[in-house]
């Protein structure tokens, strides 16, 4: 059989197998596209082009897998590659070279640029729970934007909010400008992607909701929960600047908590209604550094979840017994050995067995951060300009940071107190002189 003859799939497969070693043969059609068989039986296409001094054989595919066909076309491109003096053989050498999505990421992306950002931690998360697994192992220049329209379509079925699809969608994007910043990629696959149109979070407690609030705060037993739940609420301050609230930057006798560093980069002072300030003067001594000392590694809370969780779970609880009390005449036995948890099931079970509609008592869709939203929108119901709102929560807008920059505390206090006032008036307790009410027992002295 001639070396060099028409490639069809009949002659490909016909082609014998050397004793030893490996035979080569040429197409007529294609004079660089040559197969290679071994003596175990393997049939290999190649190029086999003259590269200056090198000659070079690249490799296109095993047959069946790859057909004469398309052996041919992908041979064809490459001729094409060599004829515009470029070597498919060093880009293949470079593509084996060139990161991984995921290799770039943590190697590059989050040690260079994510770990220094207080929001790292999050984004991190947002890249293991819906970047890695889908696009992780793919090199970054194989990445499409038809990939990443995919991901995000997908979080659209399985009913993501649209701020979350937008977490991952401005990661995606982030990590490409970088990228292409860094010399890593030449093209961002998310350019041309739209965001999605996100719902924005209105939710704060009325004055309705705002006595069963405090009623079950006031049951809590958890003097550190109780307090920074209350701090969180009087300064509406983010959570995770209360969980790290530190005594040397909290200056009491002039009103002034600082915050060196928030989730927006900017320094913020925070004015201390004095209904905080008693909180705060109460839990002096309760730990050398932090205000709201836990038992993480850090030393104060973390992660104040689950107090959170009861905080809603024995209003409920309540509101439930009460339902039942109402409808059988008899009171509903304490089960104060018993978790708050495992009370409401309870509770929840006896209401449905005496055909109590118990479904609609807790406090509707409250997180721990609507209450800094609270605190914002009762100033707002109290007379604050937009101004002095956006002060005293550290809101960053470009129209009014000139604003922000000139204002002094003493509107924002004014404001702050007042909106205070109005929220322990409306739960049925007056400010300052009752503010032990909320916290419960007062500490011992």
């Amino acid at each position: 059989m001639p070396d060099r003859v028409k490639f069809t799939k009949s002659r490909v497969a016909a082609f014998p197998q050397p004793v030893s070693g490996r035979a080569t043969y040429y197409d007529e059609t294609v004079q660089k596209l040559a197969l290679r068989v071994t003596a175990a039986g393997s049939r290999t296409f190649y190029v086999v082009k003259r590269a200056g001094a090198e000659m070079v054989w690249l490799k296109l595919g095993t047959f069946p897998d790859m057909t004469v066909e398309r052996a041919r076309e992908e041979a064809e491109k490459a001729l094409g590659d060599f004829a515009a003096d470029q070597n498919p053989a060093t880009i293949r050498r470079a593509r084996r070279q060139e990161m991984t999505v995921s290799e770039f990421f943590d190697n590059e992306y989050n040690r260079r640029h994510l770990s220094k950002l207080r929001s790292g931690k999050r984004r991190a998360n947002v890249f293991a729970n819906h970047i890695r697994p889908q696009i992780g192992s793919k090199k970054l220049s194989d990445v499409d934007r038809q990939m990443v329209a995919r991901i995000l379509g997908e979080m659209d079925g399985n009913g993501y909010a649209g701020h979350t699809i937008n977490h991952v969608r401005n990661l995606v994007s982030g990590m490409y400008r970088h990228a292409i910043e860094w010399g890593f990629a030449e093209a961002n696959p998310v350019s041309g992607i739209r965001g999605r149109k996100g719902v924005k979070r209105d939710r704060f407690m009325r004055g309705d909701e705002l006595p069963r609030f405090f009623s079950s705060l006031a049951a809590e037993e958890n003097e550190t929960l109780r307090d920074y739940l209350l701090v969180s609420l009087l300064t509406g301050a983010r959570r995770s600047n209360v969980l790290e609230m530190r005594w040397r930057d909290v200056q009491l006798d002039e009103g002034v908590w600082t915050i060196g560093r928030t989730k927006n980069d900017e320094p913020q002072n925070v004015t201390l209604s004095p209904e905080a300030i008693e909180i705060l003067r109460a839990r002096e001594g309760c730990h050398a550094d932090w205000v709201f000392p836990g038992r993480s590694k850090r030393g104060h809370m973390t992660e104040p979840k689950s107090g959170w969780k009861r905080i809603l779970d024995r209003d409920e609880l309540e509101r439930i017994r009460a339902k039942i009390e109402a409808a059988s005449g008899q009171v509903v036995n304490q089960q104060g050995s018993r978790s708050i948890a495992v009370q409401l099931r309870g509770a929840k079970a006896e209401g449905e067995r005496l055909g109590i509609d118990v479904s609609d008592e807790r406090l509707p869709d409250l997180h721990i951060h609507d209450l800094r939203r609270t605190l914002g929108s009762w100033q707002a119901k109290t007379g604050a300009s937009l101004v002095i709102i956006g002060k005293s929560l550290n809101h960053k807008s470009i129209s009014a940071t000139a604003i922000y920059a000139r204002l002094d505390l003493d509107p924002v206090r004014q404001s702050v107190n007042i909106a205070t006032a109005a929220m322990l008036e409306a739960g049925g307790l007056k400010p300052v002189a009752k503010i032990k009410q909320i916290k419960g027992r007062e500490r011992s002295a």
